[in-house]
């Protein structure tokens, strides 16, 4: 199928596919006048790559992950888990790093709030 099916197939643009290539996510044959050629089984894997993103996990992270479904072996599949876990403590990291954002920000709300109030007490 050329780039514009796998692109509706898949529910992504044409843009994100070619971008996945760049990237090394994603493979295709050309033609002889250089179009993308893919199988039926890139759309999977098109979606697959989707939700990655949608974990929050980086083009390059995804790349590292891959080998799991591309080489399924007992060791790839042990690198990749240790990777997912290390992306997820990541990004428990950064939700504690907003939750203490959000709080700092509700205590500076409470002082204008108090400070807004004494102003317009009169006196």
């Amino acid at each position: 199928m050329r780039i514009g099916e796998l692109a509706a197939r898949a529910g992504v643009s044409v843009r994100s596919l070619r971008y996945y290539e760049e990237q090394g996510l994603l493979t295709s044959t050309r033609s002889l006048s250089g179009q993308r050629h893919y199988t039926d089984d890139e759309v999977e894997r098109v979606r697959l790559i989707q939700r990655m993103y949608g974990a929050g996990l980086s083009s390059r992270t995804i790349a590292e992950v891959l080998p799991c479904v591309d080489t399924p072996s007992e060791q790839n599949s042990d690198e990749a888990f240790e990777r997912l876990v290390q992306e997820r403590d990541r990004i428990s990291r950064h939700i504690d790093e907003l939750a203490e954002a959000r709080d700092a920000l509700d205590r500076l709300i409470e002082v204008n709030r108090v400070h807004r109030a004494q102003q317009l007490t009169p006196r």
